[in-house]
């Protein structure tokens, strides 16, 4: 990265509209580059062949990551019918195939809703879970058998948008560590054909959707925040206005007055700023992070 001239950026989130064949940590290392900074993390990891919406922490906003509630999400995706394959997805090899052109909309139906709700499901063997202290996808491409035991998610939506022969368009809401991928495997085994994901898109994670999102090369040609630390706090968490007393506590890690909230809030001084995110407990706002200490 070329060293930074000029002042450091604003803190804050950048939403980007991730494009196919990047790793999560790839578009941190352009990030870096475009804005001049090291201080970029990210939340919310997307595999490479998946696009659409990853949240960024720019300077102080990498402080935000690991408190925003990105519990929820929401994607589009392509399910072929058929074929099944050793990652559940396109960039697998073949395991199966078979003629999937008797599966009736009736049939589909009625699987795809056996895959809503609460349910058990076991991730697919290449994903980023530990086993034994080591990813299943590495333990995967070392050669071993990898059995990962079934865990609850909640799929809200499991809704076919349109049907194309073998391929079915389909739209997800679901809980975080619902693997889509396991959704298409699941869903093919359930009508005796297999089935795997070709196309993954994440429209929203949290809070954050496609609205907020901006692409790599709308970055390249525009550099700046989605949302300022401000901006950000708003949107992901309640809000708590407090006076300039308390704002001069709360710079300085002081505790406030318990506000009645429930989990954590941001809390914003007089002019707008935010000044921290704070939690209620034993009868008194405590500070979980504050990201305007006195001084700065």
């Amino acid at each position: 990265m070329p060293a930074r001239s000029g002042p450091a950026p604003d803190p804050g989130l950048v939403i980007v509209d991730k494009p196919g064949g990047l790793t999560s940590h790839d578009v941190v290392a352009r990030l870096r580059r475009i804005l001049r900074t090291r201080k970029v993390g990210h939340a919310g990891t997307l595999d490479p062949m998946a696009t659409g919406v990853l949240v960024c922490g720019i300077e102080r906003g990498t402080k935000l990551l690991g408190h925003l509630a990105l519990d929820t999400k929401a994607y589009t995706a392509t399910i072929r019918l058929g074929v099944a394959t050793t990652t559940d997805d396109a960039e697998g090899e073949v395991v199966s195939s078979a003629d999937a052109s008797g599966v009736g909309d009736e049939a589909i139906a009625s699987a795809m809703a056996a895959l809503t709700g609460e349910i058990l499901q076991v991730p697919s063997s290449v994903s980023a879970i530990k086993i034994d202290g080591k990813r299943a996808y590495a333990r995967v491409r070392a050669g071993e058998t990898v059995e990962i035991p079934a865990r609850p998610v909640t799929v809200s939506s499991f809704s076919l948008v349109e049907r194309r022969a073998a391929d079915l368009d389909v739209v997800v809401e679901c809980s975080s560590g619902t693997y889509v991928r396991a959704l298409a495997r699941d869903l093919g085994a359930a009508l005796g054909v297999g089935g795997h994901l070709t196309v993954l898109r994440r429209t929203r994670v949290g809070p954050f959707d496609l609205g907020h999102a901006r692409t790599l090369e709308e970055l390249e040609a525009a550099p700046g925040l989605s949302l300022d630390l401000a901006g950000a706090v708003a949107t992901a968490f309640p809000r708590r206005d407090v006076d300039a007393g308390g704002a001069t506590d709360v710079s300085h890690g002081k505790r406030l007055p318990a506000a009645g909230l429930t989990g954590t809030y941001g809390v914003f001084a007089p002019d707008g700023r935010v000044l921290a995110l704070m939690a209620d407990s034993e009868g008194a706002a405590k500070p979980v992070v504050v990201l305007a200490p006195a001084g700065s």
